[in-house]
């Protein structure tokens, strides 16, 4: 009877946390993509799939926002979460284009297929890649760890070699303004 009531406590608890907690089940980033010919800029809401493999645009949008497709040499074979074969049919063109959110800008190779109402998905390669911090609860992601690949690394180095430049030219500045006689 002990065993039973301390199972039935911790249960209840279980759930008198999730409930205090509630976190997000799903969490979406606001993104800019930039089409490659045009330089078109489009804002879009982007879901972060940790069960989809990929990064994938959907068919519609694609059209709809006119994005360069590119047929695939061979189609890939789509398969929803329960196993079963997507109605949308395979995958045979892909999208590529500049993605940037906050301060984070990549280049991105995008499978285009039948998404329903959702236009964009970054999945768990992009998501491994890139290893954000993500507040579930609040629905906040961080970029902290992005690949070298990524405009974040290389905006971060030209800052710091802007910084330098203005380091040693402050420098100068200061050994024509300070007497010699202080200089170390």
């Amino acid at each position: 009877m002990g065993n039973k009531l301390n199972s039935i406590n911790t249960t209840e608890r279980v759930r008198d946390i999730q409930h205090t907690l509630r976190p997000l089940r799903e969490v979406w980033l606001k993104v800019g993509l930039e089409k490659l010919e045009s330089h078109g800029r489009i804002a879009v809401k982007a879901l972060l799939d940790s069960e989809a493999t990929g990064l994938f645009m959907d068919t519609t949008f694609t059209k709809e926002k006119g994005f360069k497709m590119e047929k695939l040499k061979k189609p890939l074979l789509v398969r929803n979460v329960d196993g079963t074969v997507n109605v949308g049919g395979a995958i045979t063109y892909q999208v590529e284009c500049n993605m940037f959110f906050k301060r984070h800008m990549e280049r991105a190779r995008m499978d285009v297929c039948n998404l329903g109402k959702t236009e964009l998905i970054l999945g768990i390669l992009w998501l491994a890649a890139h290893n954000p911090e993500i507040d579930w609860e609040k629905g906040e992601v961080k970029m902290m760890h992005c690949p070298p690949i990524c405009g974040r690394r290389k905006q971060e180095v030209k800052e710091k070699k802007v910084r330098k430049t203005e380091k040693d030219e402050n420098k100068e500045v200061l050994k024509k303004l300070v007497p010699r006689r202080f200089w170390k």
